[in-house]
């Protein structure tokens, strides 16, 4: 069989890979210059630091399946990702914990009296949270939401917290110890040489074409099998409903002397303050870092995402949720494609979450080949 995949980032290289190892022939056209999608990464002319040109990718994962994957095709560096965040004027730790808590408060408390001074402060007449800052100030009360999120949140996705919905807050970290490690995970690093070289590796098998700054549209899809489409879903279908909404990041890069900020990520919480966050890139590889004189640094602006933009957060609001739905029909009324990923299913994915999706893309994938049945327009419910 001949197959094409669209889309050179995570989800279509895994994709490539597996079925590739499978013995069938793979396509894959990406209409950037570059594979690896949004964890692309190069390095800086001027300086010859390792950026990550479309913001920070931190890898951290529970799933040992998809740990042990990478880890085949990439030596991956121990990283911990530790925040900070300026809000009125002072430097605080994310996520939220006894230090953040100590500090803002002026106190010292220790672990069970830090939760009863916060449970003190939580909104108790809320009931059930019906939107974001509901559920923010039913967890940690008011101080602490105008604090940190309710001007982060209102620039990065454009809209009063009141209109997002409390899903987005339900798995806020609120630690009452010093921890400061920003995820949870088992499994947390950073591949040495960078996600490039990462997918450059996974997608090196003699079955796999690649096919760079080449548009989906420009091929011609009846020459294969089955297509794997890893774009903008609204867009396979020529927008016929409408453009899904996303949020999209403009950059302002900068370069300093030295050590720009001392840490990667620095939020900017005030609402005053334009940009959401500066990352400083030499960070993201410690184990380079000092070798570096001079350093590089991005400013990042979100705003919502318009013709010509690239798509990065789905809003997945009620009216998208509803324009999502019709594109779906259309997916399950159409032959010999599939859709996943990120921009496929119009779903935030982590990349452990890709990954793992990828590979149980393939398996089923491979099965269903083996009995001659239908391929699925999708290998999960977009919906959910």
């Amino acid at each position: 069989m001949k197959l094409c995949i669209v889309g050179a980032g995570l989800s279509g290289a895994v994709l490539g890979r597996e079925l590739a190892a499978a013995g069938l022939d793979i396509t894959i056209v990406d209409e950037r210059e570059h594979i690896a999608g949004n964890c692309h990464t190069e390095r800086d002319p001027d300086t010859g630091v390792m950026m990550h040109r479309y913001g920070p990718h931190i890898f951290h994962t529970d799933n040992k399946e998809v740990w042990d994957f990478v880890s085949q095709f990439c030596v991956m560096m121990p990283y911990v990702n530790r925040v900070k965040a300026i809000a009125n004027g002072h430097v605080y730790t994310l996520p939220i914990n006894l230090l953040t808590i100590n500090q803002f408060f002026g106190k010292t408390l220790l672990p069970d009296e830090a939760r009863k001074f916060i449970a003190s402060k939580a909104r108790m007449d809320i009931g059930v949270p019906g939107n974001f800052e509901e559920q923010a100030q039913s967890m940690i009360g008011d101080e602490l939401y105008r604090a940190f999120f309710y001007g982060y949140t209102k620039k990065q996705w454009g809209v009063e917290p009141t209109e997002l919905p409390a899903s987005i807050l339900k798995r806020l970290p609120v630690r009452f110890n010093y921890d400061d490690n920003y995820f949870n995970h088992k499994y947390q690093g950073m591949p040495r040489d960078g996600y490039t070289s990462l997918v450059e590796k996974i997608i090196e098998h003699p079955r796999i074409h690649l096919k760079l700054q080449t548009k989906f549209e420009e091929i011609d899809a009846s020459i294969y099998d089955h297509v794997f489409y890893t774009g903008p879903i609204d867009r396979y279908f020529g927008y016929k409903f409408g453009r899904l909404g996303y949020r999209t990041l403009d950059f302002e890069k900068f370069h300093a002397e030295g050590d720009y900020q001392g840490t990667a990520v620095i939020n900017f919480c005030d609402q005053d303050i334009p940009y959401t966050r500066i990352t400083e890139h030499k960070h993201f590889s410690p184990w380079e870092a000092d070798s570096f004189q001079r350093t590089v640094c991005y400013r990042e602006y979100s705003r919502a995402c318009c013709e010509g933009d690239i798509p990065y957060y789905p809003i997945r609001l009620v009216n998208e949720k509803r324009m999502l739905s019709d594109y779906i029909g259309l997916a399950n009324a159409s032959h010999r494609v599939s859709f996943l990923g990120r921009l496929g299913t119009y779903r935030y994915l982590d990349m452990d979450v890709t990954i793992a999706e990828a590979l149980d893309a393939s398996k089923r994938v491979r099965n269903l080949l083996e009995i001659g049945d239908k391929l699925p327009a999708f290998f999960l419910d977009p919906l959910k």
